[in-house]
């Protein structure tokens, strides 16, 4: 039988539902979205927060997104890789005009770029005659993926419990310890991939110097640098992607949510370098690509290339961040830190935040959860000063109601 909702009292019958559960769903259902906000099924409106885990880029149902799919949908939906796709041409120049890229292959999400990400660097040293060069470093706890090679990339004793054998390939170093970092590279590593801003895991930040070591350490050992920008990139931070502060050019970078605004689209940006070894058949995508996706990607593009606009993020992010650590000065008992750079914003509790997170619910502010008792703050990137303020002013009481 089919789960329904009800009209009056929203609650979704989720014994009754077809669904698998491997999702915890809030029982909550929402009959459309307007930039920053979500209106339940009963009329109610949330400040959304999430943005779909930092997808909706430009938030909900954007007009300019919705004439570009429009469009499009009444011209071309989907062909094949078999043939050329001019808005993929299109957006895959513009990407590697405005990035260190070369060469770009599209996908559908970011486990399937960060798949194709472990794949190019190994292939990379199999084409140079190194096949023995075939392990990826990673930080340990990391994420970067649910597919069953991602989950074993990630380290997570959590997220692989359950589903093994092991996928043999993957090392990993704890978060900021650079001796085990150095000591976990041998003669058989093939790249390093790292989060610039570890998302799932707790909002943290490597820092620029962190990342121009790793750069250098690449050099030096003559291997690859990957950096995960899935969740961190596409403006997301200020810049483009996190790691241009640092000034390092990585080799390989996976990239998707922000990127469709809300369409899926993932994507591997690389160097000439290493685009040199993905010859015809090395990989390969039915949907990566589609002309579909690819219009709401240039869509996308026109909007936060558009100048002024990533400025403007910083300058009102800025804002956002002064403004919660005066809340956390004001509630220390309660809050631990703040997090995180441009929009992609942690607030770590000093307990447990599932609690805290419903109260915000209850509240009208939809937010979500990360490791370490953080709770992950996505808004729209083009979000208004006071969507942000109402944001303050919603965490503030629940702040106050729990002291």
């Amino acid at each position: 039988m089919l789960g329904f909702y009800g009209r009056e009292d929203i609650k979704l019958k989720v014994d009754m539902s077809a669904l698998a559960r491997n999702y915890n769903r809030r029982k909550i259902a929402f009959k459309k979205g307007k930039g920053s906000f979500l209106y339940a099924l009963n009329g109610k409106r949330y400040l959304d927060f999430v943005q779909g885990i930092a997808v909706n880029s430009l938030g909900h149902a954007n007009p300019k997104l919705i004439r570009a799919i429009n469009k499009q949908a009444r011209k071309v939906w989907h062909v094949s890789n078999a043939f050329i796709i001019p808005e993929g041409e299109k957006l895959a120049k513009r990407l590697a005009q405005k990035t260190f890229a070369d060469y770009v292959i599209f996908q559908n999400s970011g486990t399937e770029a960060t798949e194709a990400a472990i794949k190019i660097a190994r292939r990379y040293f199999y084409s140079k005659g190194k096949p023995h060069k075939n392990r990826i470093l990673c930080v340990k706890n990391s994420f970067h993926g649910r597919t069953i090679a991602a989950i074993f990339a990630s380290g997570s004793k959590k997220m692989t419990e359950g589903f093994g054998p092991t996928v043999a390939g993957f090392d990993h170093f704890r978060f900021g310890d650079h001796k085990s970092l150095k000591k976990s590279i041998t003669n058989k590593t093939a790249a390093i991939m790292v989060e610039p801003i570890m998302g799932e895991g707790g909002i943290k930040v490597i820092p620029d110097w962190c990342l121009r070591e790793l750069r250098k350490i690449c050099n030096k050992k003559k291997i690859l640098l990957i950096l995960d920008e899935v969740q961190c990139g596409i403006g997301r931070t200020g810049n483009f992607f996190a790691f241009e502060n640092s000034k390092v050019k990585p080799d390989i970078v996976p990239i998707a949510k922000g990127i469709g605004g809300g369409f899926p689209i993932g994507a591997v940006l690389m160097t000439k370098k290493v685009a040199f070894a993905m010859s015809p058949g090395t990989h390969g995508s039915t949907f990566g690509g589609n002309p579909l996706a690819m219009c709401v990607g240039n869509a996308v593009l026109d909007q936060i290339l558009k100048k002024g606009f990533l400025n403007n993020l910083k300058k009102i992010s800025k804002y956002f961040y002064k403004e919660l650590n005066k809340i956390k000065k004001d509630y220390p008992n309660i809050i631990k830190e703040i997090r995180g750079k441009g929009l992609l914003i942690g607030i770590q509790l000093n307990f447990d935040q599932s609690k805290f997170i419903k109260s915000l619910e209850k509240n009208y502010l939809l937010t979500i959860r990360a490791a370490e008792n953080v709770i992950r703050i996505l808004p729209p990137l083009n979000v208004k000063k006071n969507e942000i303020d109402l944001a303050l002013k919603i965490i503030s009481k629940v702040c106050k109601e729990y002291k």
